[in-house]
């Protein structure tokens, strides 16, 4: 697949709540430490949106706006792709409760809030956005997925793309299916290898193999922990080598089997 260039970046997990402080620990240069799970504030929604904007959506347009603010590009013109392996549990699960009681009433604004591309809709309504979204689900392997989608988006119809991956863990008793402890997000915005801005890396994607060499783990347990514990957090390798600012390829999983192998290059 043609190059792109990364414009920007944004994260939210425990201990890395922007991209400032994770550039330093996933390269190396400050230890990492987990620390209490992020709490954001969709500062572009409008506030009633706001209020009612459930816990994914926030995490999400945190590092959606991140990332743009980082590129300097205005998001009404970029498409945009939302990739999450469950969506919004909480969501779901207060809506399956709901409809198992003798009488149900299912409050509209939860229904709403519950669907897959409701992160995608509230981006759209906060920055005024008209350009196509897509919100898509590959399981553990949506970011991937995500990525996959964003750089076909990029080269069939042109740029910036906005790529956003997110997930929360559920509430019981689904946690008890969905092994997940820590929340994550991270962004980024890509666009097309000749574009005027500088960027932070050129990108380029090669796959599905099934050779999992580049596949390695982190060395700090925390950090692998996260690793493995969410499905967004699938992104870190690549975020890791995006942070170091060098030359580098790390393969991402695309199925149980195969691999996404991606390459970077500083601008």
């Amino acid at each position: 697949m043609m190059p792109c260039r990364i414009l920007g970046a944004g994260i939210a997990a425990p201990g890395l709540p922007d991209w400032d402080t994770a550039r330093e620990i996933l390269s190396g240069r400050a230890a990492y430490a987990a620390g209490e799970p992020p709490r954001p504030n969709a500062v572009r929604l409008p506030p009633n949106e706001r209020r009612r904007a459930g816990a994914s959506t926030r995490l999400a347009l945190a590092v959606a706006d991140e990332a743009v603010r980082m590129a300097g590009i205005d998001p009404v013109h970029a498409a945009s792709v939302f990739a999450s392996a469950s969506g919004d549990l909480h969501l779901m699960h207060a809506v399956c409760e709901t409809l198992s009681r003798p009488e149900p009433a299912l409050s509209p604004t939860v229904f709403h809030n519950s669907v897959h591309n409701a992160p995608a809709g509230y981006w759209s309504i906060a920055t005024g956005a008209r350009a196509p979204y897509t919100a898509i689900s590959a399981q553990t392997f949506s970011f991937a997925a995500g990525l996959t989608e964003a750089l076909t988006q990029l080269h069939c119809e042109g740029g910036p793309v906005l790529l956003v991956a997110y997930e929360v863990p559920p509430p019981f008793p689904l946690d008890a299916c969905v092994a997940m402890r820590q929340p994550f997000a991270c962004a980024l915005v890509l666009a097309a290898d000749d574009s005027d801005a500088d960027g932070l890396a050129r990108l380029r994607l090669a796959g599905p193999r099934s050779d999992a060499a580049d596949a390695r783990p982190f060395a700090d347990p925390g950090l692998e922990a996260l690793h493995r514990d969410n499905p967004a957090a699938a992104a870190l390798p690549l975020l890791a080598l995006l942070a170091t600012r060098q030359a580098g390829r790390t393969a991402l999983p695309m199925t149980a089997e195969t691999y996404l192998l991606v390459s970077l290059q500083p601008c």
